[in-house]
């Protein structure tokens, strides 16, 4: 089914607010100034649920930080919050003593987020699973499930995929090298755009599932992934990959845990 002009419109135009990242609530607000002494698990592998429609970007899984320790974000499809907008995904960065988060954002560039290998077009730098054209986001058919799903601008684009290694942090030992360009220190001090309620409520939600603590799950969450955010489901709306499992986490030098922040 086509989805008019108006109607896409309609369902991007009530968050083109411009707002700082430090401002936005949620995941930004609990992540500033939160340092770890050991990194994340390794990133699970996961297939890709297929597009819930037109006008969706992906929104790779990671893991984050809480009360209880690690906690696995599972990855999802979300409306951006205004048109034109690319997500670039959060990261962990090893400063010499700790693991420092950097919060996610939506901006009309894609940043650094640590050259980390997200798949699904987040291979370490930028964004190759689809791009804006006007009011229209087209999707390179290489990297994205349709699900058998009408999604009228697509686009046939060979793409570089690095193989999955399952690193989810930048720096230190065993950690992806690279420091951001002068590209993306530009993307990073840019506006950014508040995340759309239902990513809001997606990144909450996952705090509060037990199951998805590395604590409980030791690194392997039951489930990975959600075809819509905020949407969690163990029984059958979420999908896992059981064909490869990930590597072993890499040994990490001994640091105290430390907690700053909410």
């Amino acid at each position: 089914m086509r989805l008019s002009r108006v109607v896409f419109l309609a369902l991007l135009a009530p968050a083109l607010l411009l707002l700082p990242v430090a401002a936005v609530p949620s995941q930004a607000a609990v992540s500033i100034g939160i340092s770890v002494g050991f990194a994340p698990p390794p990133l699970p592998v996961y297939d890709q649920p297929p597009i819930p429609g037109p006008g969706y970007i992906w929104m790779p899984g990671y893991w984050a930080w809480g009360p209880a320790g690690y906690y696995w974000v599972p990855g999802t499809w979300v409306l951006p919050p205004g048109i034109g907008l690319y997500w670039t995904p959060p990261w962990w960065g090893w400063n010499g003593s700790v693991y420092v988060f950097h919060a996610g954002y939506w901006g009309p560039r894609v940043g650094f987020y640590g050259g980390i290998n997200y798949g699904f077009g987040y291979f370490g730098t930028g964004y190759v699973g689809g791009y804006w054209r006007h009011d229209r986001f087209y999707y390179n058919r290489r990297v994205n499930n349709f699900g058998g799903r009408h999604i009228p601008w697509v686009y046939d684009r060979p793409v570089n995929r690095p193989e999955h290694n399952g690193v989810g942090f930048n720096g230190g030992v065993g950690g992806m090298p690279g420091a951001p360009n002068a590209h993306e220190q530009a993307v990073a001090r840019g506006r950014h755009w508040q995340p759309p309620r239902p990513q809001v409520e997606h990144f909450d939600s996952a705090r509060k599932v037990p199951g998805l603590r590395s604590t409980t799950n030791q690194g392997q969450p039951p489930f990975v992934v959600t075809p819509r955010a905020g949407r969690f489901n163990e029984t059958g709306a979420v999908i896992r990959s059981p064909r490869v499992q990930p590597p072993p986490r890499a040994a990490q030098p001994q640091q105290r845990r430390q907690q700053k922040g909410p």
